[in-house]
Parts: structure tokens; sequence; C-alpha cells
């Protein structure tokens, strides 16, 4: 078969209103496939240190990978910008079934590079292969499932959280059934004034020739263990087993064991469940719940955040407050730690002296007077275990229509600096998932190394340390986040489905690229992960980031109270040799700035610009490119 026909980019610019076709460079289709990897050169690239990531320069990439409609699994696209949230780089991924329309209707190119701001609310439509851009003043102001409904063809897009620059808004497909989540990509498209792409077209036709692969690939993963569990519980079930090895944020991060997780776990769901997504499959999707707003499908990282995490204990109450962040474009997790914050402030929990003005947000919502009356915007009848108190906020923080919602859109980090709160934790400024690492040492690294700021997706030791605390040493824990680093840069470059995406560890994807002319090994697979992971680390170290921000907060010193983690924590000590052998591995300095010999190793020496740091020698050892880390899973 000959080779992948993905040769190109399609520009926008939404200041001059111009769409154009790019030809990608044919080394950075090798060097980088596509998907995380391209999009990390192109911002690389692109981007002047210190670029505002709500201002015209940033750039919005949505792209798929070289074999996209075609891989077993649910078809994904990568969104790739610099976060409003964090100020580094960010990649955020999502299912659904716009990345097959967009592959099928657009066979020779990768996606989307848009840049600069619109002068009024616009679409980006591509009809019969013809890329437009249309406006869209009709729609600013409808939420994810509205604006879907209003639109013909596949379609990604903002709602009132993304309009309003929610620094964790995110971009909503299939009515907000599915999102690219973390780190706000939704306000970057918001600040640009573009409230959807919609695609018109059929995925695409699998050729003869790859369908037997698919079909081999697909019974692998029917008979893989992570495909047994995403069939029996999908990702809801993480609620169960983080909180049966005491790792599951309760409360605000007060306690690492929730006792009403039966009432928000998998059994809970699959009762109040109508159906599963894609029940036909023979791995499903996630379980249907109806709600008042129309049914939603709850992920695992929802249950936990808004359900342990708030004190919520009803299913369908929990699914609620699931479907308010869905419908209005807004990240489950960093929205369930915000309102977690001001619950503990209002509880008098981790609270010092609050007081002064807010500051003037990024968005452009209005903003009414606090209506409690207090200087400091926190309310003091907000507790955990208030779910109506909790709906309220929610909406309030995506339109910024109180002075609490407008202060918690900007994110908790930004919420601490400006007025004293509840200490909920945050790495690089990204509010962290709900598996407390104080369980788990080797999450504490996954966390704090993350590209994208805290994060579980780039590696879950939890896992299987959560099993083994007491035999895991500091190079299990390192050799397992690069390892899973490593992959997912290699497996993300391809756009792969995270689940199914399990069946190509052995081989990082080779044989699937043979099959379309591309040849790789999967040494040269394993080293191209490593060399998009250190290229995502020299953007953002020339943003400024060094060992400083790959740290975690003073909290997770305190112990656990309850639970079968109780009385753990993270030992400081013992993270920073486990950092300073990370380092190492990895051929960085102490530092964690990458040196100049493993830049030369991994042919980024001609990538790499004069603003960019390298470090001068490595803390120990000469890098590491092993793959070799334990698969996961995980919401």
């Amino acid at each position: 078969m000959s080779s992948s026909p993905r040769r190109d980019v399609i520009r926008i610019d939404l200041s001059a209103g111009t769409v154009t076709r790019d030809r990608v460079p044919a080394s950075w289709r090798r060097d980088y496939l596509g998907g995380k990897g391209l999009g990390a050169r192109y911002l690389y690239d692109e981007l002047d240190p210190g670029t505002d990531p709500l201002g015209p320069d940033n750039r919005l990439c949505l792209l798929l990978g070289p074999l996209s409609g075609y891989l077993p699994g649910e078809s994904r696209y990568a969104a790739i910008t610099k976060s409003p949230l964090t100020g580094v780089f960010l990649d955020s991924y999502s299912g659904g079934s716009f990345a097959d329309a967009l592959a099928g209707a657009l066979p020779e190119a990768f996606g989307f590079v848009i840049e600069g701001v619109a002068d009024g609310p616009r679409t980006v439509t591509v009809t019969d292969g013809e890329v437009r851009i249309e406006d869209a003043a009709d729609l600013w102001g409808a939420d994810a499932a509205e604006t879907d409904a209003a639109i013909d063809g596949s379609v990604a897009c903002i709602g009132p959280a993304g309009e309003n620059r929610v620094a964790y808004a995110t971009i909503a497909s299939d009515g907000g059934d599915h999102h690219a989540g973390r780190g706000g990509a939704g306000a970057v498209m918001g600040a640009k004034r573009l409230k959807a792409v919609a695609v018109r077209g059929e995925p695409p036709t699998l050729p003869d020739e790859l369908a037997g692969l698919r079909d081999r690939y697909a019974a692998a993963y029917r008979d893989d263990d992570t495909g047994r569990w995403q069939a029996a519980g999908e990702t809801v079930e993480s609620v169960d087993f983080a909180n049966e090895v005491g790792v599951l944020s309760t409360r605000g991060w007060q306690g690492g064991r929730f006792d009403d997780a039966g009432d928000i776990g998998i059994e809970a769901v699959r009762e109040a469940a109508t159906g599963r997504e894609n029940a036909e499959d023979a791995v499903p999707g996630g379980f249907r719940v109806d709600t008042d707003e129309g049914e939603s499908i709850p992920r695992g990282g929802a249950l936990m955040s808004l359900g342990a995490g708030l004190g919520v204990d009803d299913v369908e109450t929990v699914v609620r407050l699931a479907s308010i962040c869905d419908r209005l474009g807004m990240d489950a997790i960093s929205a369930g730690n915000a309102v977690a914050w001001a619950m503990r402030a209002g509880d008098g929990v981790g609270r010092g002296s609050a007081g002064g003005s807010p500051q003037a947000g990024s968005g452009e919502g209005s903003r009414s007077p606090d209506p409690t009356g207090r200087s400091d915007g926190l309310d003091p009848d907000l507790s955990f275990g208030d779910a109506d108190a909790a709906a309220a906020l929610l909406s309030a923080i995506a339109t910024r229509s109180t002075d609490l919602g407008d202060v918690l859109a900007d994110g908790v980090a930004r919420a601490e600096k400006r007025r004293d709160g509840g200490a909920v934790p945050t790495v690089k400024s990204m509010e962290l998932p709900s598996y407390d690492p104080r369980g788990a040492a080797g999450m504490a690294l996954a966390y704090a190394t993350s590209d994208r700021g805290g994060c579980h997706r780039r590696a879950r030791p939890v896992e299987r340390e959560a099993f083994q605390r007491d035999e895991w040493t500091t190079a299990d824990r390192v050799a397992t986040v690069i390892g899973a680093q490593n992959v997912r840069s290699t497996l993300w470059s391809l756009v792969v489905d995270d689940f199914a995406g399990e069946t190509m560890w052995s081989d990082l994807g080779a044989e699937w690229l043979a099959a379309v002319g591309i040849e790789y090994d999967r040494e040269s697979l394993a080293t191209l992960g490593e060399r998009v992971w250190t290229l995502v680390r020299l953007f953002n170290v020339r943003e400024g980031i060094d060992r400083a921000d790959d740290s975690l907060p003073d909290l997770f010193e305190e112990p656990l109270p309850d639970g079968p983690a109780a009385g753990r924590t993270v030992d400081r000590e013992a993270f920073d040799a486990m950092l300073d052998a990370y380092y190492a591995a990895r051929g960085w300095s102490p530092d964690g700035v990458p040196t100049a010999d493993t830049v030369d190793r991994l042919g980024l020496r001609a990538v790499v610009d004069d603003e960019t740091p390298l470090g001068s020698a490595t803390a120990a050892g000469d890098g590491n490119t092993s793959t070799d880390g334990p698969r996961g899973r995980g919401p």
C-alpha cells in the first residue's frame, strides 16, 4: 500500500480571515509523526517566549495522526496550544465523531493551525474538502449541546466557559459527550472568537489492506486486561479502585477514603444508566444516564472530583453536576477542585484571613456583586455535600457572573494568590486529579514532572504501586514514569485511542505504520517518543520552567488521616532524591534542563533556538530511552 497521504496542515488566520494550505516538512513528519509531536514542533517553532496564551499570536492546533480513521478503538484528535491555565505547553485529546469526520473530509491534511483573533464570533466549516470561515454571531452564548444541535455536521465547539475565557474551558464534541478537557484549550478558542469547527463528511473508508489488521488488533484488545476492564466498567471503576487503596481525594483533599464511594461508584452508575455509549461494539464506551437537562455520560474523573471531592454521595446528583460542566464546556477535574477550594474556605478549613478586592478577570462575561456581601467573596454557607450550591457556583464560574465565580474561573492557583481560601493542590498551576500521591509516591513524581501540569494521563504508577508500596524502589518509580511518558508521547503523536492503544505498546505502532508504507522499528519509535517529550520540556524551559516548578504543595507532607494509606506522606527528602534520579535518567541537568548531549543524541540540535537554555551537566547517568513502564488506565 502507498504511504499515508497526510502531508499538509490547513492554516487559518482569523485576524486576516484567510485559509491556506501548507506542506509539512518531510523531516517533521518523520521525526514527529503527527498529533502531539507535530503540534510541539509548530508551537516551539512559531511562538516567542512569553506569548500571551489568550492573545492573537498563540496557536491552536487541532491535529490528527498519519493513521487517523484506521486504527482500532475510538478515533481521536489532539488540541495543542499554550495553556492559559499553566502558561506552558498543553496537549489535550478528544474522541467522538469529530476526529473521524475530519480524517475523512481532509484526507491529505493533519488538521488545522489556527492563529489571530476574529472581529466577531466565527465558525470554521469543512464541506466537500473546502474550508471556510463563517459568521457565528447567532451561536455566541449557546452551550455545547445547543451549539452541536444547531450546526450540521460533526462539531468541536466551546460553551459559555470558553467564551468567557475560563482558564480550564474545554473543546466539546457530540453535544458535550466528549471533550479536549484539561488546561484551557477552549479558552484559547474563545479568545480567538472561534465558536466551533464543523466538519460535514463521512469517516474514511478502511482500505482492504488494513481491515484484517484492524480486526486482529480489535480482537487482541477485547482479550487484553484493559479491554476487559473497559468493557466491564469503563473509567467509572476508577472511583472504586482509588477508594479501595486509599488514594481517593475526599472533601477537598482532606482524606483518602470516601465512606459513600459505593453510592457514586460502578454499581451505582450501572443501576442509574439507561445504556452504554457505542453499545453495539465489543468494547462499549461510557454509561448513559438521564438528567433533567438531557442525557449525560459521566467519566471516572468527574465522579471523583465532583462526587468524593465535594462530599456529594448520590450518583444522579453527581451526574447532574458533571452534565453542567459538559454543557458549559468546563473541565470537571479543575472545576471540581475550584468548588472544593471554596467549600474548604466556607467551612473554615485551611483558610487564613481573607480580604481585598478581586482583580479584573480575563473573561468578557458580566460580573455582579457577591451576594453574600463579604469583602472576600467567600460564601460561609458553601459547604461539602451541598450539591445545589455547587451547581450554582459551577454556573457562576463558567459565566463569571459573580465575584467568587470570576476569581475561580482563573484557576485555584491564581485564586490562592488573590485571596486566602481552602488548600487545594496544583502543580504548575493545574489542579490535580483525585489520586492522592501520599498513597503512591510514584504519582508524586508523575504529577511533578508532567509536561502539561498536574496530570495523571502521562503516567499512572498508582495502579501497581498502591498494591506494592513497600516493595517499590526509587529506580522502579523513575523507570515506570519515564517509560509511560515516552510511550504515550509516541502513541499521542499517532493519536491513538488511549485504551485500545494498549495493544500497540509492544511495537509502538511499527506494524501499523509499515502497513501504510512508513518504516520504523520499535527503537526508533521509542526515540521519537523521548524526542517529543524533550522538545516539550525545551518549550517549557524557554517559558521559565525549572526544578522549582517540578514540585508538590506542602499539603502532601501532612499525613493522610484515613483509609489503607493512613499516615503516609510525601517525604520531601525522598522526593528530591527521586527527582534527581529522574533528571539523571532523562539526561537533564540537576535543575531539570535538557543538556547539550541529550539534545544532540535526540537530533534536536538544529531545532533549539538561542533563547532556550541548555543544561551544562547531567545529574548522573547518560539518558534513558526506556519505554517499558506498566500499562495504565484511568479517567
